[in-house]
């Protein structure tokens, strides 16, 4: 199906219930000349159908019963970032699942769409633009337009290097400096253990290429030569056939008793009387003397050929050695000719080379040695900027982890030297992290509980969103609630102004902060379980707010549910 031929429409609330409209910049994601997503459609996917969803900007919320599949919609969106295409996601009795996402500003300010499609037979099909790619391809495109934060993404933050990557995103332009100078060094330094470490390699193939440029150059083969040269030696072979047949030629022509320059004498002869009184005589007569002179170069000929003819020992046997040597060339550098110039070719380029690397492992040292330096300062340069940034942005997250129910929370990023330079810098960063007062700090992965990780997590999404125009956070406010649950709700709001948000929540209070609602249900239909997703007016979304807070819609649950609304 093309792009044209989808229309379906994209769902929108009511005038009435819609909120004022919020400005939706592109942010990084404008480098691509693209914006918010627009629609996702999804085909036989899990308990979904058939699904048309049209999106907006802002902040956009789906909630839903437990177990109604409200996860399903990340799952699409995952698929398009190029996650594992498991074929149990797979509607049962399906033969493959679709999932396309429609992004704002294609060209001529069309839609520009992204899918995937995957088989039972486990093959996936990534397009953009209607036009096949690589799921790696469609993964980088997605990548630069969609960031999901998934349920467990927190346990990232173990991990040193992730630690690190989140720092070091911020100071772009040391880090990439930092790289540039670590990999020349490194490039440097092989080469200059390679030439170290290899010394007696070294002359063991110097010796050994020397050798062939010396053997190949002494016979110093010509391409072409072995085929006139075998003739030559064909011919020295069989120098007493040859003498045999010119004598036995001579004989027959002039040299014999009877021959036939003697006939051709006494037919020219036998012509004289005739040719003073016929004129075709005369001229027959000029014909066989012609002849007669043919004959007799051709018998001189002969006769040379059987004088020169004698067999040459010393002839046969230059011959014959040059032919051995070419082919003692040819098989232990061919298999022809050409093939054994081309390798002395290389033989003395190689050598050329190694006699260089000689002559430059002094300089090379050098050379290593100050780009050892460089690395130093480059390493300094980025540590510096670390430390910049790393202090303003650590105050940054723990106000917002302080909202988020840990009062008495304080984070740093904390480098600490290393004994010699790494690929990522002079120093490892890691997260030291305390949520109680009067504790000293330590590192994240060693004294954060879940909960706690889940909060670091939030607010690093929050404070830093994502370098891209939309941000899927799926159900990372687990394990949050209260007025925690409002201040994740607060920051959400603030990240939904620079970027389009979906999140993927069982608090009512972030629900109640949405400027789009929509509700994930699940229905039997024919015997089939079928899960479908609708956008909430201004009632409908009332009264799941309202089982969202208490199970039901009683009154004190909806005036509770209006106050949220309200506030």
């Amino acid at each position: 199906m093309t792009r044209k031929a989808r229309s379906a429409p994209t769902l929108t609330p009511p005038a009435q219930d819609r909120p004022a409209a919020q400005a939706s910049p592109a942010g990084p994601g404008a480098a691509a000349g693209l914006g918010r997503l627009d629609r996702l459609e999804v085909r036989n996917l899990a308990t979904i159908r058939e699904l048309d969803l049209g999106f907006q900007g802002g902040l956009s919320v789906f909630t839903g019963e437990t177990g109604a599949g409200k996860s399903i919609i990340v799952d699409a969106l995952g698929l398009l970032l190029g996650a594992r295409a498991n074929t149990d996601l797979i509607r049962t009795g399906e033969d493959a699942l679709l999932v396309t996402g429609f992004w704002q500003g294609g060209p001529g300010g069309e839609e520009f769409s992204a899918s995937r499609r995957v088989t039972q037979q486990g093959r996936s099909v990534a397009r953009l633009e209607g036009e096949v790619v690589s799921v790696r391809e469609l993964q980088e495109w997605a990548q630069a337009h969609l960031t999901i934060h998934w349920q467990h993404s927190a346990v990232s933050l173990l991990t040193p290097a992730n630690q690190r990557q989140l720092l070091d995103r911020q100071v772009p332009d040391a880090a990439r400096a930092y790289s540039a100078a670590y990999a020349a060094w490194q490039d440097a330094a092989r080469r200059h253990a390679a030439l170290l470490a290899s010394e007696r390699e070294r002359a063991r193939q110097l010796d050994l290429l020397t050798f062939q440029a010396q053997e190949i150059a002494q016979i110093a083969p010509q391409p072409g030569e072995e085929e006139p040269l075998q003739a030559e030696l064909n011919r020295l072979a069989n120098l007493d056939t040859i003498a045999q047949g010119a004598a036995g030629a001579l004989t027959l022509l002039t040299d014999g008793d009877e021959n036939a320059g003697g006939f051709l004498a006494e037919a020219i002869r036998a012509l004289n009387a005739s040719a003073k009184y016929d004129e075709a005589s005369a001229q027959l007569q000029t014909e066989l003397r012609t002849a007669l002179d043919s004959l007799q170069a051709v018998a001189g000929e002969l006769r040379g050929v059987a004088d020169a003819s004698a067999p040459d020992p010393e002839e046969f046997a230059r011959v014959e050695a040059r032919l051995g040597a070419l082919g003692k060339l040819r098989s232990k550098y061919g298999p022809t000719l050409e093939d054994v110039l081309e390798f002395h070719a290389g033989v003395e380029a190689e050598l050329a080379q190694l006699t260089r690397d000689e002559q430059d492992a002094g300089t090379l040292g050098e050379e290593v040695a100050a780009l050892r330096a460089g690395v130093e300062r480059a390493g300094a340069a980025l540590d510096a900027a670390r430390r910049k940034r790393g202090g303003p942005l650590a105050k940054e997250l723990v106000a917002v982890i302080r909202e988020l129910g840990m009062p008495h929370a304080r984070l740093e990023f904390h480098l600490a030297p290393l004994t010699e330079p790494s690929a990522h810098g002079l120093s490892d960063v890691t997260l030291h992290f305390t949520a109680n007062p009067g504790e000293d700090l330590a590192p994240l992965a060693d004294v954060a509980s879940g909960g706690e990780l889940s909060r670091v997590m939030l607010a690093i999404s929050t404070v830093l969103g994502a370098e891209t125009p939309a941000v899927v956070f799926d159900e990372v406010d687990a394990g949050i609630g209260g007025s925690a649950a409002l201040a994740v709700a607060a920051q959400l709001g603030r990240l939904a102004r620079e970027r389009q948000v979906f999140v993927v929540t069982h608090l009512a209070q972030i629900a109640a902060r949405a400027d789009h609602h929509y509700k994930v249900e699940k229905s039997v239909e024919g015997g089939r379980t079928v899960s479908r997703v609708r956008l909430l007016g201004a009632e409908e979304r009332l009264e799941e707010i309202a089982r969202m807070l208490s199970g039901n819609t009683s009154e004190a649950a909806l005036k509770h549910a209006r106050e949220l609304l309200t506030t």
